[in-house]
């Protein structure tokens, strides 16, 4: 490949005739002409445009669940590549897109595409951060990973035609491939000392023995073979579970089954002993960069711990405080063992309890537009936990939605083993997953219109779990919560994510015992021990990802202070809530300056309003004195 210019001066000096036997040239105005293999061409330049739709994509090659939701036929036949070559291609597009994005950083640009600009920067970088690190090793956490995630996907794909099926059944036939690579991704982890702790491998292994033992037409991923549409015929109906089933008997099955004998013999034997990371250099060094990866910020792991065991003792303080209002007589510990045990503070059946969740979620709704300008027109329900994972996953969660296919999102709320799920703890609950929380975030970046594809789904977990914590709090000035107990509750959850700072730190930095971890929640939370148990497996499978939730809670906090100091009387909550929002996800730090740029911008906008104000004042108070002195003349020309 070489440069035009020097063909072009000896063409001025060719003849005429040789001349018009040469090629045409092609019109290039926004590139270069380049003679490639004898032929030209245009070399178009590079711009953050054209760096953001080949990274878009990239992304979307790379994404075989999305690809098939979008419409890709044979991509819903497929289950993802997780290989070792699949892995070094991602990262070497990673590396090319960095280096193209480095060399547009000089480039003028407009705030919005530098915003875009500093964001896709973002996005790859975090993947660089943890790319050395070969995390593929361990392929899943405590209560999801690559052996039930296509129960996930299974949810939130269409079945409307015999294709559909057709190609989920070719999907389920794939499920041999995809156990093996996965295998062989942790028998690396093995070979190099790197897996997961047994102390959750137990959860695990139960999970996959109960989708390799279970038989094809009770499997949860036959769900789909049991209902479908009135304009698939019954006779195609009758092939379609016939074919479903064969998939699950010849193929599925017979991979959990294998699965489950090498995680049973051949992984948990070698996995690591100790809850948390090791102290090799590696293990130090991986979690120096999950504490920056899942803070977004330049923070260390002893600072992380530092600032939970100061909330703990700040929230302490106030949960003493609504112990006194209720002039309970006894001590802390005998506070929470009644609130643990009282049967007043737990739903007798599964259905009462999604029934106050949901109750909890319509009252928040009516509540919305006192704190919002702008809401999202997406809905959500609430559903359960399904059962094949209840017993492992979490209090609750968010599944999201998707405006474009007519998704809605949906709180997920665990209904196994009610005695430990206190209803006190109800209303924090629900405003974290549903609203004000993720859903109202998540869905209002989904939402935004103007923005590249990529931050409409741009999730920063400290700026989006620190909003879902936000959120918890800002439920109290929406009036959630209705009794102390229903506060102690909101506070036992933030003490909750307080704790999370100290044990995931004296986890993976400190060498914590899970013993150790556990003692946190249950000396100063009234979460119930079941619960603990969970979450303390959560936090030893995942590493990092629990630091997020405090720390950006609190930045999202002093950016608040922050700007009702500089407002006054003039902060309005609902033009702050849509500034912390109206850009999709953001980093903490880019959250900061934006929050800058508001307050300059309100400070503006109501100068403006003030000096119109005046002028309007000072028109009026004209107006007036013409109208006096025009009456005046009438009187005396009447006179």
């Amino acid at each position: 490949m070489r440069p035009l210019l020097p063909l072009l001066l000896l063409s001025v000096a060719l003849p005429f005739q040789a001349q018009a036997q040469s090629q045409i040239l092609p019109i290039c105005p926004d590139g270069e002409v380049i003679e490639l293999d004898g032929q030209f061409t245009c070399k178009q330049k590079d711009s953050l445009m054209l760096l953001i739709a080949d990274f878009e994509a990239a992304e979307l090659e790379g994404d075989i669940y999305r690809r098939g939701q979008e419409g890709d036929r044979d991509a819903l036949k497929q289950l993802p590549d997780i290989s070792p070559d699949a892995a070094a291609a991602a990262n070497e597009k990673t590396t090319g897109f960095l280096a193209r994005h480095a060399a547009l950083s000089k480039q003028p640009m407009t705030d919005a595409d530098r915003l875009n600009h500093t964001l896709l920067g973002f996005v790859l970088t975090q993947r660089q951060r943890l790319a050395p690190f070969d995390v593929a090793r361990v392929p899943f956490t405590n209560d999801s990973g690559f052996f039930n995630e296509l129960g996930f996907i299974v949810r939130r794909t269409d079945f409307d035609t015999t294709a559909d099926y057709e190609a989920y059944a070719a999907r389920l036939t794939r499920l041999p491939r995809y156990f093996a690579q996965a295998k062989e991704n942790m028998r690396r982890g093995i070979s190099t000392n790197f897996t997961a702790s047994t102390e959750i491998l137990p959860g695990i292994q139960e999970m996959i023995d109960a989708m390799a033992e279970t038989s094809a037409s009770g499997h949860p991923l036959f769900a789909p073979f049991k209902t479908f549409p009135d304009s698939i015929a019954a006779e195609d109906q009758t092939r379609l579970r016939a074919l479903g089933k064969a998939a699950l008997e010849s193929t599925a099955i017979p991979a959990y089954r294998d699965l489950s004998k090498f995680m049973r013999e051949e992984y948990t034997p070698a996995a690591r002993k100790t809850a948390g990371l090791g102290d090799s250099e590696e293990e130090r060094e991986y979690y120096r960069a999950l504490t920056r990866y899942f803070t977004t910020l330049d923070m260390g792991p002893d600072e992380v711990h530092a600032l939970g065991l100061s909330e703990v003792t700040r929230i302490r303080g106030e949960m003493d405080a609504v112990i006194a209002e209720v002039e309970f007589e006894g001590s802390f510990a005998e506070f929470l063992e009644f609130l643990r045990t009282d049967p007043q503070f737990y739903a007798k059946s599964r259905k009462e309890l999604l029934m106050h969740a949901s109750y909890i979620a319509k009252k928040l709704d009516g509540k919305m537009p006192e704190f919002f300008a702008t809401l999202p027109r997406l809905s959500y329900g609430v559903i359960p936990v399904p059962r094949e994972i209840e017993k492992s996953y979490t209090t609750g969660r968010y599944f999201s939605g998707n405006p474009d296919r007519g998704q809605a999102g949906n709180y997920v709320v665990n209904t196994y083993n009610l005695p430990n799920r206190p209803l006190y703890n109800l209303p924090a609950l629900t405003a974290h997953e549903g609203v004000p929380g993720h859903h109202m975030q998540i869905a209002i970046g989904q939402e935004l219109k103007g923005l590249p594809k990529f931050r409409k789904s741009l999730y920063p977990n400290a700026f989006g779990e620190g909003w879902g914590l936000y959120a918890e709090k800002l439920a109290a000035e929406m009036g959630a919560y209705t009794t102390p107990y229903e506060r102690f509750g909101q506070l036992s959850y933030e003490m909750w994510r307080a704790c999370r700072l100290v044990v995931d730190t004296g986890l993976h930095w400190k060498g914590w015992t899970r013993e150790q971890a556990e003692a946190c929640f249950l000396e100063n939370s009234a979460l119930a021990p079941h619960n603990i148990k969970t979450e303390v497996q959560r936090y030893i499978s995942w590493p990092g990802q629990a630091l997020a939730y405090k720390v950006g809670e609190l930045k999202i906090l002093e950016l608040r202070a922050k700007t009702e100091t500089a407002l006054g009387t003039d902060f309005d909550i609902r033009r702050f809530h849509d500034a912390v929002l109206s850009g999709g996800g953001l980093p903490l730090d880019i959250l900061e300056a934006q929050i800058d740029r508001f307050i300059f911008e309100e400070r503006r906008r109501l100068n403006q309003v003030e000096v119109q104000a005046v002028r309007d004042s000072e028109r009026k108070a004209i107006d007036t004195t013409d109208a006096d002195a025009s009456a005046n003349v009438q009187q005396t020309s009447g006179k």
